[in-house]
């Protein structure tokens, strides 16, 4: 392996929910701990529905609070100016009359508010959105993943969070399961990423989606490529979509009963079928190169 491979990131993203992201991310894993040392750092950033555990079966060790630091106003203070209002790009901040008003919910943390108060009035404290945790999993993979708190509306910052926290080792290779789309969690979970694998279906959603996911590989300017789950023949958009985009089809997974009932009782691809063990290997070469 290069210097490259060595430090390299891949992310599995899609386009859509369903697509077999996880199945995809947990077997790349595995098959890559079955030839390196130390084996990769597996980072679960589908925060607001982690499933990765369910394959690669952990046992958490660590665990801390994710929290935003959030403005707290004290009326004997404030003066009603305005200033928070005016330079809160978010609307999180509110003067009616003479009381303010916070929107948690809104707010990104930036600190503006508390900066810009003439009063001192406004100070920050933390609202915890989720928790981090990590341990080791299946074949001396470590794991990490975040879970957010039901009801929360942002998961950047519990991913941004989970990322810092999830520093790898020398030569350690990271495998990130974003979440799926194409939305601010997909970008933040793939920002970094030497590579990102596209995972899509054969069907008129899957390549919609799949065009939203190559535009995002796009705009962050990362190197890209394909795997085909649930195949079942040829599928000519898609694959004209792939040759006009110079984005390599890497691995074609069948659509086949074996796969879905296996995945269904929290099995592995590479369980169900050992023989992708080495196929995602062999991708994984191919990718080294391509990054």
């Amino acid at each position: 392996m290069g210097t490259t491979a060595n430090r390299m990131r891949i992310a599995i993203a899609s386009g859509k929910g369903g697509t077999g992201k996880t199945t995809v991310a947990t077997s790349l894993a595995l098959s890559l701990a079955a030839e390196l040392t130390p084996p990769p750092l597996f980072l679960d950033c589908d925060v607001e529905a982690p499933n990765a555990h369910i394959f690669l079966k952990p046992v958490f060790t660590q665990r801390r609070e994710v929290s935003l630091m959030i403005p707290e106003v004290d009326e004997t203070k404030c003066s009603h100016c305005g200033k928070c209002t005016e330079v809160c790009q978010y609307h999180a901040i509110a003067v009616l009359g003479k009381k303010t008003l916070v929107f948690p919910q809104l707010c990104h943390g930036c600190g503006s508010c508390t900066l810009v108060c003439p009063e001192q009035a406004i100070t920050e404290i933390p609202n915890v959105m989720g928790v981090l945790e990590r341990g080791a999993a299946t074949n001396g993979i470590q794991f990490g993943r975040g879970v957010m708190n039901v009801g929360e509306p942002m998961a950047v910052p519990v991913i941004r969070q989970l990322k810092r926290w999830g520093v790898p080792q020398p030569g350690q290779i990271v495998i990130v399961d974003s979440p799926p789309g194409t939305s601010c969690p997909v970008v933040e979970s793939a920002r970094g990423a030497n590579f990102l694998l596209l995972v899509t279906e054969p069907t008129p959603f899957g390549l919609h989606d799949l065009r939203l996911a190559a535009q995002v590989a796009n705009e962050l300017g990362i190197p890209a490529g394909v795997i085909i789950n649930r195949a079942n023949g040829a599928y000519p958009d898609l694959e004209a979509f792939c040759d006009a985009e110079k984005l390599p089809v890497l691995l074609y997974i069948p659509f086949e009963r074996a796969i879905a009932e296996g995945v269904a009782q929290g099995r592995t691809l590479v369980e169900i079928h050992p023989e992708y063990t080495e196929r995602f290997w062999q991708m994984f070469i191919q990718i080294s190169r391509l990054s």
